[in-house]
């Protein structure tokens, strides 16, 4: 195919941000890779990137270009990887997106540990709590909380995510401990705004068996979990948050449950991925590792 080397040159430039990372990861010369970039955006007649002497960005041509092509190599990664034999031994990057705290403290171990066993595998982690578009950021796989309406995509359940309500105990202290739904009207709380949407989660209860959603007034916003474990924790109101976030602080006193019968039902976490991908044997090894986590 004319030019291909080029279309790569350009993928993986766009993927490190940098001429020089993706030269080293081609095996070329820094310069050879701009070259190749430069007769690509001649041929096509746009620029591609914004280049300074600190980094190269995408121009909104090259974004819209990096989307089919990020899609098209791993298409060709993946029939290399079924071509070597499905028995072989799982090689080859994985890009996967998920949460940050969960990521970081239940995915992560498990992650290493495959690294470990498995040398010709490599990790490409985004941790964000903001959803990304698998298909067009060229993302092998994600970790997902809540029901899953995109059909283009494949998903797999691999745990629960259980919310837990809680607050300091000098918090407790001063403004009561609540022993119905009701009296938490009285209180105040710390509450996650949504990267994504920019939309405050409400609290969840269950009441006489029916979810219930409830608005509160709000003292302090914040788009990180752990961040609002440090507030809570600091006597700034109530919050509720994944038990995976609080446990600890649970455990050594510094945060009390509240309310646990009216805890929501858990919600499914589910590993997402495009649904009409072949799957190589290191998406396969993914699927089965992560799997067991619930």
């Amino acid at each position: 195919m004319s030019g291909f080397s080029e279309f790569i040159a350009f993928a993986v430039t766009a993927r490190h941000g940098s001429f020089a990372r993706a030269a080293r990861e081609l095996g070329i010369t820094a310069s050879t890779v701009a070259k190749r970039i430069l007769r690509l955006e001649e041929r096509l007649g746009v620029r591609l990137f914004h280049r300074t002497t600190r980094q190269v960005t995408l121009t909104s041509d090259g974004e819209m270009l990096y989307a089919r092509c990020e899609k098209v190599l791993a298409d060709i990664d993946d029939i290399e990887s079924l071509a070597s034999g499905t028995s072989g031994e799982p090689r080859g990057q994985l890009r996967i997106n998920m949460p940050i705290t969960y990521g970081k403290r239940v995915v992560m171990p498990k992650l290493a540990r495959l690294l470990a066993q498995h040398p010709g595998l490599e990790l490409d982690v985004r941790l964000s709590d903001s959803f990304c578009d698998l298909i067009r950021d060229g993302i092998d796989a994600a970790i997902r909380v809540g029901a899953l309406d995109d059909t283009r995509l494949t998903a797999r359940r691999i745990d629960w995510q259980h919310l837990v309500l809680c607050g300091s105990p000098a918090y407790l202290r001063r403004q009561g401990m609540p022993t119905h739904a009701d009296q938490l009207e009285a209180h105040h709380f710390v509450v996650f705004r949504n990267p994504t949407s920019g939309r405050e989660r409400p609290v969840q209860l269950q009441v006489d068996g029916k979810t219930q959603e409830l608005h509160p007034e709000t003292r302090v916003v914040i788009n990180d979990g752990e961040g609002m474990v440090e507030a809570a924790r600091h006597d700034a109101g109530l919050t509720q948050v994944p038990r995976v976030m609080a446990e600890d602080a649970i455990a050594n006193g510094s945060l009390v449950e509240v309310l646990p019968a009216c805890a929501p039902p858990p919600q499914p976490i589910s590993l997402i991925w495009p649904g009409n991908r072949l799957l190589p044997a290191r998406m396969r090894l993914l699927i089965e590792t992560l799997a067991g986590l619930g």
